[in-house]
């Protein structure tokens, strides 16, 4: 943001200007982007002012006692629904006398409102402007009558003598009465004259007209809360609540314009959300349908459980349909749908749906029934033979306590050992270290998987026996037809399925508690039942662990709000000293917010928090990928969601992505590509995410994001000096904290320019020495992969001897030619391309194989290349067919010179290693004949990066060998011989693409490399005569 950057440009401060004070009283529009008449702003006054009119008047006839409390509410009620219906019927008369003749408006582009022309105080234009109307008939009538009842209501609520009942007080009566008024009549005049643009929003568009709604449903509800006081006698708690909300009720029009009361639409989602989610033990759902039916399903199970006579059916009714309804439901009713199509619908049908996936089939279906079984009978016989005792030390309730004590404590250890960091703070000793080398990080993140399998086993099928074992024991059971015990019980027997984890903490709490507490006559024993315990243990959980984040966000705030330099304004002192200073009102705002479940707001990101209004956890109305935006960058998401998806539900029943609960929020990056993950409800077995895929990096500030999450990520996964034992989080306490690498198939669209990287001198300089590097990792791995299909030092000899026999053989007679243009990349490869190919694979596939190769007829080689960088290998050992236009070329050649067939190759000393396993990694012999002095060789073993050399050495694992030594690697790296072969095969590949003189390269010659126009030369010739040598040179050199 920049210290010297306005909050709010021009343009923004008069569009807040008009658009603020038109929130905050419910409509009128008293500042316009242009001249009006004076009579526009008198009417809406006038307007505005009419609810206080017409109440005044009831409240006049009261005070002089004409008239009864409830008489004059009627009167002023039934005066304001007259009103009403006619302002609407104006409206409508309005639209009907200028629909035949409509005027063309000239829009003003600088201007976000169009310009009216107002021809008298009462005309078309004026009337359509104040009172734009409804869109719906049945709206014109159902406002009129609401806004009568508000009316009346609201005469009814703020009559002075009730008032001064209330406080005793003249001055506080009047502040009510006066301030109470104008709270009404903002509700008013939103819901019949014109609708406020309300700072909560939830829906994008108000199509049937529920916004209006908004405003006089929140002063019914004051209003309900004063009726109910006044028909209740004598009752104390109701007095107090109703004199707090009459204070609460002048501020109602500031909680409209701050945003913290939520729309109507968004009030009931989240109401139900939260009673499916903490009063019946659910889960909260991906969608309005599913939420609703599931709610409905939820309530009618607790309530039939209370009409259930025997304690045994009680518990088998709650453990039966809590299993069943922590199922993923909307995925069985759809695979039964699709079967029964398929049994029942043509062929035609069958095929049109044979493409699905169902996940749901006859072997989960045979799990669950058998899971199911188990838990009935457990339940029942537990409950019947040893359900009648109290709870003491050595009860068998007290048992199961112990047990759920330390199946907590392993699944919570088994879950840290799976991440990267331990609590957060210090490094995981069992996390692979580094993960740049795909194989090594793979073997040792199947170790950690063995682990998440033994905890997906606890928490799947032990921990849910051990839980319903707890609970069948319990005596509280043996009150039937409890409100309590029905709504306590019903909740945690479906939570013991729907949410393991936390049920089994819940569990574990109230299980101590009852331990450590054996009072009879305390609150805790003799009010509550156990069910009711972990009701107010598990709300008291969330709402304490979302304090804590809301409490770290808000410190990261207030840091970061100082230490990062775009983030500093001229203010941020004052505001970070006023936070302190006021410390105890932030805490109280962070306390509303997370007892609300919402969300915690900085202003401008600035440290000035407001709460926001309560919403479902999904944060939108529609179905997932209602709003998605398609474009450009949608492919790269599209292709790769299939394979994160199946990596995630790894990840997730693994437990290496922590405690994942409906709500948590994951960031997954690849290269350029960022993903926004959401888990949106959670059951038995299954787990529901919405995957987005961000806009690639296309503005600077998403780059400057995007760099800040990739630094810490490579602080946690790739830099080697953060990977010691128990190294700390240098990002302790940062919103984000790595968890995991997650292995992914996908395509990469990495952009490479070469333009100044080429042309730099300082990068030529080290061109060679780069190369080097890269070189000497790929001959180390090409070795390595060769070496997988021998088993012993004894078979790597011999197959080395027969290979060395065959390659002298065929080296003698073949040799790679120059690639011709009907070589190159046409329309029949895409057919051998898919997802699981690798364009960069040393083994080709499909046709690639089937390519011929006939012997070199030029002297100078020209290499033609499909795609830059990739790789073409060249078979060896395979009979060739020549076509007839090579046998004729083969027939006319003149001048070139004579092969003598009967001169022997020369065949290099046999080398002596130190480790007997080296020849596992001994390169070919033919790739170190290359015509070099001496002293380049002696050179290159000084420029050879023997600490590059030796850390590739260190991160072959030999898993194919049966039986290796403990020091097999130091030995390796210790066999100066197996060095001397590195140093020859890179010295040839050097001398063939580069030549022997150091010079540095030219960027022409760079260029033309790249490409595969490689400048002849005696190393070329010699190189090119190695063709698998040849495509790992240049594949190293790209």
């Amino acid at each position: 943001m920049g210290p010297d950057v306005p909050l709010l440009n021009d343009y923004k401060q008069e569009f807040f200007l008009k658009r603020f004070p038109q929130t905050v009283l419910g409509g009128p529009r008293f500042k316009l982007g242009y001249c009006a008449p004076p009579y526009i702003y008198v009417n809406q006054i006038i307007l505005f002012l009419t609810p206080w009119v017409l109440g005044g008047v009831g409240t006049l006839l009261y005070q002089l006692d004409i008239m009864k409390d409830y008489y004059t509410a009627a009167l002023s009620g039934g005066l304001m629904f007259v009103t009403a219906l006619i302002l609407q019927m104006t409206n409508v008369y309005a639209k009907q006398k200028t629909v035949r003749v409509e005027r063309m408006q000239i829009q003003n582009t600088l201007t976000d409102e169009d310009e009216f022309e107002f021809s008298s105080c009462v005309g078309s234009e004026t009337v359509k402007f104040i009172i734009p109307g409804k869109k719906y008939i049945i709206n014109t009538v159902f406002h009129s009558l609401l806004a009568g009842v508000l009316c009346g209501l609201g005469t009814w609520y703020l009559l002075p003598n009730r008032i001064t009942l209330l406080y005793s007080n003249i001055g506080g009566t009047v502040m009510i009465f006066v301030f109470g008024w104008v709270t009404i009549c903002i509700g008013e005049y939103s819901l019949i004259i014109n609708t406020a643009t309300e700072t909560a929003a939830f829906q994008a568009l108000d199509t049937y007209e529920i916004t209006a709604l908004m405003r006089p449903f929140y002063i019914f509800v004051f209003i309900a809360v004063d009726l109910a006081h006044r028909f209740a006698v004598n009752t104390a708690i109701l007095e107090q609540t109703n004199q707090i909300l009459h204070i609460i009720f002048l501020f109602l029009p500031f909680l409209w314009a701050m945003g913290i009361l939520p729309p109507l639409d968004a009030l009931f989602l989240w109401g139900m959300e939260q009673l499916l989610e903490f009063g019946l033990g659910g889960s909260p759902m991906s969608s309005n349908t599913k939420l609703l039916v599931m709610f409905l399903i939820s309530a009618g199970t607790a309530i039939a459980s209370y009409f259930i006579p025997s304690t045994l059916g009680v518990i088998l009714f709650m453990t039966g349909f809590g299993f069943i309804l922590s199922l993923n439901l909307s995925e069985i009713a759809f695979a039964f749908k699709h079967t029964m199509i398929s049994h029942l619908a043509s062929s035609k049908s069958k095929n049109m749906h044979r493409g699905l996936r169902i996940q749901f089939g006859w072997r989960e279906f045979i799990f669950y029934l058998t899971v199911l079984t188990f838990a009935l009978l457990e339940a029942s016989l537990l409950h019947q033979f040893a359900g009648f005792s109290s709870f003491s030390k050595a009860s068998p309730q007290a048992i199961a306590s112990y047990i759920l004590i330390i199946l907590l404590i392993i699944m919570w250890i088994l879950r840290e050992i799976q991440r990267v960091y331990l609590f957060g703070v210090f490094r995981n000793p069992f996390y692979p270290k580094d993960v740049r080398t795909v194989t090594v990080f793979m073997e040792k993140q199947r170790r950690l998987m063995k682990v998440g399998v033994v905890r997906r086993i606890l928490l799947t099928l032990v921990s849910p026996f051990a839980m319903i074992a707890f609970l069948s024991l319990d005596r509280s059971l043996q009150n039937l037809h409890s409100v309590s015990v029905c709504i306590g019980f019903t909740r945690i027997f479906r939570m013991v399925w729907q949410n393991t984890e936390n049920a089994l903490l819940d569990i574990v709490v109230v299980s101590i508690a009852q331990m450590l507490v054996f009072n009879p006559d305390l609150w805790w024993n003799r009010s509550l039942d156990t069910g009711i315990r972990l009701l107010l243990v598990g709300i008291l959980r969330d709402r304490l662990l979302q304090f804590v984040s809301k409490l770290q966000f808000a410190i990261a705030i207030l840091l970061t709000s100082w230490t990062e330099k775009k983030q500093r304004r001229k203010s941020t002192a004052t505001l970070i000293t006023l936070n302190v200073v006021f410390f105890p009102i932030l805490l109280t705002f962070i306390a509303i917010s997370a007892l609300l479940s919402s969300p915690l707001l900085p202003l401008f990101t600035l440290p000035i928090f407001l709460i926001g209004f309560p919403r479902p956890i999904r944060s939108w109305p529609g179905p997932v990928g209602a709003a998605a935006c398609v474009c450009s960058d949608t492919v790269y998401y599209q292709q790769m969601v299939p394979s994160l998806a199946v990596a995630l539900q790894s990840a997730l029943a693994a437990g290496s992505l922590g405690l994942s609960l409906p709500g948590s929020h994951y960031l997954c990056r690849f290269q350029d590509r960022l993903m926004w993950i959401l888990v949106l409800e959670k059951g038995f077995t299954y787990c529901g995410v919405n995957i987005k895929g961000l806009e690639l990096q296309e503005t600077s500030c998403h780059a400057a994001e995007a760099h800040r999450v990739d630094e810490i990520f490579e602080m946690a996964f790739e830099h080697q000096e953060h990977t010691k034992i128990l190294s700390p989080n240098h990002h302790f306490g940062h919103i984000l904290t790595p968890c995991t690498v997650l292995p992914v198939r996908l395509y990469s669209d990495a952009r490479n320019v070469l333009s100044g990287i080429i042309d730099s001198h300082e990068n030529l300089k080290h061109l060679k020495d780069d190369f080097i590097k890269v070189l000497v990792w790929m001959l180390v791995q090409y070795c390595y992969k060769k070496s997988k299909t021998l088993e012993s030092p004894g078979n790597a000899d011999k197959n080395k001897k027969g290979s060395f026999l065959e390659n002298q053989h065929s080296g003698a007679v073949e040799r790679s030619r120059p690639l011709r243009e009907e070589d190159s990349f046409s329309v029949d490869t895409i057919e051998d391309w898919t997802d699981d190919s690798d364009i960069f694979d040393l083994e080709p596939s499909g046709r690639m194989k089937d390519r011929k190769e006939a012997g070199q007829l030029a002297t100078t080689p020209k290499v033609h290349l499909s795609i830059p960088g990739s790789v073409e290998t060249q078979s060896q050992g395979v009979p060739q067919e020549m076509s007839p236009e090579d046998k004729l070329h083969r027939a006319v050649v003149l001048g070139l010179p004579a092969v003598d067939k009967g001169k022997q190759q020369e065949v290099l000393p046999r080398v002596e290693f130190s480790c007997c396993y080296s020849e596992l990694l001994s390169i070919p012999e033919e790739w170190r004949t290359a015509p070099v002095p001496a002293s380049k060789v002696n050179e290159m073993r000084q420029r050879f990066p023997e600490e590059w050399y030796h850390f590739i050495l260190s991160q072959l694992d030999f898993f194919h060998l049966k039986e290796k030594p403990s020091n097999l690697l130091e030995d390796l790296m210790k066999d100066k011989a197996l060095k001397d072969l590195y140093v020859h095969g890179v010295l040839s590949c050097c001398f063939g693409l580069f030549g022997l003189d150091n010079t540095v390269p030219a960027p022409s010659h760079v260029f033309r490399a790249y490409t595969g126009g490689i400048p002849w030369s005696v190393g070329l010739d010699w190189l090119t005569g190695k063709p698998e040598l040849f495509q790992l040179a240049l594949k190293a050199f790209r």
